[in-house]
């Protein structure tokens, strides 16, 4: 089941993105049956229940929206939290000149960052150096603390694409990532949390990115250092995992501040990152307004 967050006359409405006839096409969960939860993430807050509701819901409906007359926002526009994973990938940690870790290496974005597919990356009016991270996310379903690797599974939800934008400068300014990571847009995610039933193996799905005719980042998740189990186990040791919390990751390599010339995120272009079983996450890059 894809679930999706879609926006219809001012207003966010939980749905399922499927096919029929061919076409894309969102079955809007509340018009179907009131009595789901207002939202996708309220529906994971619901358990097994809630979940087999919808996919009930969403099969038995006649009554769809094409998929194109409406805009997505993230699957989860207001995740607790989203924790994010640097170093993932051993040959991105060689590309950066970094030793591979012993432990994740975990950082925080804010809610602030989130956006969907289809909407704008912003580039901010005070860096140039605006680079992609194309990253497999995960969100947890099932609340938990202290998890065990062979449990982790069981509390994830399902899984998602996520751009973990990133100005350079603002990050290296410091040892500490958060204010290159946290700019407003800098999380695009989607387009639908794809069901953790449908991606039976999270450790062996295509990844890649490009942008125009360009593919930058081209890998595969079985190159992953510490599994979606492993974060889990270790995330959990320290914090509480709620229902709708995302974990993105890591990125492979071929980010743009690796390569020769480095090769950042431009105004009028489109970034698309395409992971296997989860759709593709697009968005278009404009500048920041000198007005705002």
């Amino acid at each position: 089941m894809k679930l999706v967050t879609y926006q219809q006359d001012g207003q966010r409405r939980p749905g399922v993105l499927t096919s029929r006839g061919g076409s894309d096409v969102i079955v809007d969960l509340l018009a179907a049956d009131a009595s789901l939860p207002g939202s996708v993430r309220g529906i994971l807050e619901g358990g097994a229940a809630a979940l087999a509701q919808a996919a009930a819901v969403a099969q038995a409906a006649t009554t769809v929206i094409d998929a194109a007359s409406v805009t997505l926002a993230a699957p989860i526009p207001n995740p607790g939290k989203i924790l994010c994973i640097g170093l993932n990938y051993a040959d991105h940690a060689a590309e950066s000149g970094q030793p591979l870790p012993d432990y994740p290496i975990v950082f925080s974005k804010y809610s602030n960052t989130v956006i969907g597919s289809g909407e704008a990356i912003i580039l901010p009016k005070v860096t140039d150096m605006v680079d992609y991270e194309a990253e497999l996310g995960f969100v947890i379903g099932v609340r938990g603390r202290h998890i065990s690797e062979a449990d982790a599974l069981d509390y994830v939800a399902g899984y998602l694409p996520v751009n973990d934008v990133s100005a350079r400068d603002y990050q290296e300014r410091v040892s500490q990532w958060t204010m290159g990571k946290s700019f407003d847009t800098f999380a695009p995610m989607g387009p639908a949390l794809v069901t953790a039933d449908e991606i039976p193996d999270p450790h062996n799905l295509a990844i890649r990115l490009w942008i125009g005719d360009e593919v930058l980042q081209d890998s595969n998740t079985s190159q992953l250092i510490f599994s979606v189990p492993k974060l889990v186990a270790d995330i959990s040791e320290v914090m509480t995992l709620e229902p709708g919390d995302i974990v993105s990751t890591g990125t492979p390599p071929g980010v743009g501040a690796a390569r020769s010339p480095q090769r950042f995120l431009r105004a009028g272009e489109t970034c698309n990152i395409e992971i296997e079983g989860l759709g593709v996450l697009s968005n278009p890059i404009v500048a920041e307004s000198s007005a705002d």
